[in-house]
């Protein structure tokens, strides 16, 4: 039976088809990488940017639209394991949390969203804003109707509603209206703890859902780099993964996550302005 988010991975190894069953939960099967990514020439872009456009941006907009043009590019990234078999999903969608305000009570609002094949990037950034201003809205989303629902019925109806889910997800038998809204059925969840003034931190990867990538985003600051055999301060971002190792080998990943260095840092070679 087909799923409504992803159709079975073909021409997969064997040694790489029995992983799901040696490591059958996502966090036993976690890599760790991390970045510093120079943004010297990406700050002054931004700056050009904003100076033309009434929309402004930040690094974090330019860091959601290069993971998602490099999982296009870099397909087998972008997959997911369910019931011991990979999948490849259809369409690259990310996952992202927006607080409702900068307090310590302020509650996160997740936005999951489809970023299509050759979406323009402006087109993407008066998108998201509008994504955003929803989400730190009043107006509740769907999962948070869902949730307000299931928080009627005691823990153990609640717990046993959630094994229920996850066991029709296995079997391909979940409804897409049941987790098709869901932010853990995503390509990647992508957290930007820099627009909270700390740093980037290793995140585990949630069992629930299907998404195999986090990416946390830390704090711009001027760091020691190495440039022409010379240690100078430059303005960088730190951005650390953890990645689910089932859907495709270290080395795979690594060189995705280094195209996707590279675009952060130079957006001008490939994001329009």
């Amino acid at each position: 039976m087909g799923r409504f988010d992803g159709k079975r991975a073909r021409g997969i190894p064997n040694y790489r088809r029995i992983m799901p069953f040696l490591m059958r939960r996502r966090n036993e099967s976690v890599v760790y990488f991390k970045q510093t990514i120079d943004l010297e020439a990406a700050s002054e872009w931004i700056a050009d940017f904003n100076g033309r456009h009434d929309e402004r941006i930040t690094v974090f907009h330019v860091a959601l639209a290069a993971i998602a043009k490099t999982l296009h590019e870099r397909p087998r990234l972008n997959r997911f394991v369910s019931g011991r078999k990979l999948y490849q999903r259809k369409g690259v969608w990310l996952s992202f949390a927006a607080k409702k305000g900068m307090n310590d009570d302020a509650p996160l609002s997740v936005i999951r969203r489809e970023f299509p094949k050759g979406e323009p990037f402006l087109d993407f950034v008066r998108s998201l804003r509008g994504d955003i201003q929803v989400a730190r809205s009043d107006e509740q989303s769907s999962v948070d109707k869902e949730l307000r629902l299931a928080f009627k019925f005691p823990a153990p109806v609640i717990g046993a509603g959630v094994r229920v889910i996850e066991a029709l997800d296995r079997w391909n038998l979940a409804p897409k209206a049941l987790i098709g809204e869901d932010p853990m059925y995503s390509s990647a969840f992508v957290a930007n703890l820099g627009s909270l003034k700390i740093d980037a931190a290793y995140h585990h990867l949630y069992e629930h859902g299907n998404n195999p990538i986090f990416v946390t985003i830390g704090r711009i600051a001027k760091r020691p780099m190495v440039i022409d055999d010379e240690v100078v301060p430059r303005l960088s971002v730190e951005l650390k993964y953890s990645y689910d190792e089932r859907i495709e080998d270290g080395f795979y990943c690594a060189q995705s996550i280094s195209l996707i260095q590279e675009r952060i840092a130079d957006p001008a070679s490939w994001c329009e302005s």
